[in-house]
């Protein structure tokens, strides 16, 4: 699941699988995600560095903690990574994608067209 060879530091790859999960609806609101502690066992990796990764996710309030009991999806979680994700797909591919055509010479039809095809 984690890849060391990865550019993205292991604790946001953590972060990612996360959201994952929550995007692909095996973990919903109010559900419990592993500890630290578990993910560290499972994946070979530190527990701090499993815990930077949970945190960033505290951070942007898709988990919250139950204190003694461990990290939880919180309410809304699903729309706060739809809405995060969405921006970073039109910076990351759609502005880029329209700044390429743009200069290669392909117009907006002819764009949408492309896409249109390549579904």
């Amino acid at each position: 699941m984690f890849e060391e060879a990865s550019l993205r530091p292991i604790f946001m790859q953590i972060a990612d699988w996360v959201e994952d999960e929550i995007m692909k609806k095996n973990l919903k609101e109010g559900d419990q995600v592993p500890s630290t502690n578990q993910f560290a066992l499972q994946f070979q990796i530190n527990p701090a560095t499993a815990g930077k990764g949970i945190n960033l996710l505290v951070e942007e309030g898709i988990l919250y903690k139950k204190r003694g009991i461990g990290m939880f999806v919180n309410e809304g979680a699903f729309n706060v990574i739809q809405t995060k994700r969405r921006r970073k797909f039109e910076t990351d591919y759609i502005t880029v994608l329209v700044e390429e055509a743009k200069k290669i010479g392909i117009d907006k039809s002819e764009l949408i067209k492309m896409i249109k095809e390549a579904e």
